[in-house]
C-alpha cells in the first residue's frame, strides 16, 4: 500500500510545478476556457428555466451540461494532477446520467410516454442498431408497447445507477489500496471493474440508438440529428479519447518529461485536450438548444406515405 502511495506522489504532485511564459499563458487560457463554459451553462440554465416547458426543463439542463461539467472537472485535474482519478469518475459519473437523460429528453420533445405510444402504436422498432447490433440486420423488429419502451428506458437506467455504484466501490477499494487504474494483472480490481463498466456502458447506448433511429425523422425540425451528433462526441471524446491517451502513457509511448512521468503527462495531456473541446462543444450545444419550445405538430394518422415514424409499419 505505502509503495503504491509513494509511486503516486511521485507521478503527480499536488500542484503543477513552476510554469514558464508558455505554460502560465496555456494554464490561463485553459482556465478561461473551463470559467466561459461553466458561465454559459449558468445562463443556458436561466433561460431554460424560463423559457422551456417543466416537462422538459430537467432533461435539458441535465444534457446541457454534460461538455461544461466535464470540461470544469478537467480543469481541476490540470490544476490538482493528484485529484486526476476523482475528476474523471465524476465527469464519468455524470455523462451516466446524461445517457439516460438524452433517451428522456427524445421521448419528452415529441410529448412524453403516452403521445409516443400513441404515435407509434403501428409501428414497429428497428433494434439492428448500433453500438451492439449494427451487424446483425436480421434481428426481428420489435413492436411499440409500454413494456419495450420500459426496457428501453431500463437499459439505459442501469448505466446511470450502476456506474455511480462502481465509482464509489472504486474510492474505497482505492482508499485501502486494492484499486490501481495502472494494475493490469488478473488480481487487481481495475482489470474486472473498468471491462464490465464498458459493457454496461454498450448497453445503455443501444436504447438511445434505437429511439434516435425510430425519431430522427419526426425530430429533425427540433434539430434532434445534430443534438444527437454532440451527445455522441463527448462520448468519444471523453471515454473513447481519454482512454487511448492513458493507455499509450501507462505504455510508456508518450514521452517523460521531468518532473512529470509518462503516465502524468499522458493525464495532463488528456485534461488539457478535454478542456478546449468541451468549451467548444458548449459553444455549439447553446446554438443547438436556445430555441422555442413549441408542440410537434399533430401527425395524420390516416396519412402512412407521409408518416414521419422511421420504423416498420406493424402488419395488419
Amino acid at each position: 500500500y505505502s509503495g503504491n502511495m509513494t509511486n503516486l506522489c511521485i507521478m503527480c504532485s499536488c500542484l503543477p510545478p513552476e510554469l514558464d511564459l508558455f505554460g502560465i499563458i496555456l494554464y490561463s487560457v485553459l482556465t478561461f476556457m473551463a470559467a466561459v463554459s461553466m458561465l454559459i451553462y449558468i445562463e443556458e440554465c436561466i433561460y431554460i428555466y424560463r423559457k422551456v416547458p417543466s416537462n422538459k426543463k430537467s432533461v435539458i439542463i441535465w444534457v446541457n451540461g454534460a461538455a461544461p461539467v466535464i470540461g470544469t472537472m478537467s480543469c481541476l485535474g490540470m490544476w490538482i494532477p493528484r485529484a486526476t482519478m476523482f475528476t474523471d469518475m465524476t465527469s464519468a459519473c455524470y455523462f451516466a446520467i446524461v445517457v439516460f437523460k438524452f433517451l428522456i429528453m427524445m421521448l419528452e420533445e415529441v410529448g412524453g410516454d403516452e403521445v409516443f405510444l400513441q404515435r407509434a402504436r403501428k409501428y414497429k422498432l428497428r433494434i439492428s442498431t448500433g453500438p451492439c447490433c449494427c451487424c446483425c440486420p436480421c434481428l426481428p423488429h420489435v413492436a411499440i408497447t409500454r413494456r419495450s419502451l420500459f426496457l428501453l428506458k431500463l437499459g439505459s437506467f442501469q448505466f446511470a445507477l450502476l456506474k455511480i455504484i462502481f465509482t464509489v466501490l472504486s474510492i474505497v477499494l482505492w482508499t485501502n489500496g486494492n484499486f490501481d487504474l495502472a494494475d493490469l494483472e488478473i488480481t487487481g480490481a481495475a482489470i474486472w471493474i473498468n471491462p464490465f463498466v464498458g459493457v454496461l456502458t454498450i448497453i445503455a447506448l443501444w436504447p438511445v440508438a434505437i429511439m434516435f433511429m425510430h425519431l430522427r425523422t419526426t425530430l429533425r425540425t427540433l434539430k434532434i440529428i445534430p443534438k444527437y451528433a454532440m451527445y455522441q462526441l463527448v462520448l468519444v471524446l471523453s471515454q473513447l479519447q481519454s482512454a487511448i491517451i492513458n493507455i499509450l502513457a501507462m505504455n510508456g509511448t508518450i514521452a517523460c518529461v521531468p518532473p512529470y512521468s509518462s503516465q502524468a503527462r499522458g493525464y495532463m495531456m488528456s485534461q488539457q485536450l478535454l478542456i478546449l473541446e468541451m468549451f467548444i462543444i458548449t459553444l455549439v450545444t447553446r446554438l443547438l438548444y436556445r430555441r422555442e419550445y413549441d408542440p410537434l405538430p399533430e401527425e395524420d394518422a390516416d396519412d402512412m406515405e407521409n408518416a414521419k415514424m422511421v420504423a416498420v409499419p406493424v402488419e395488419a
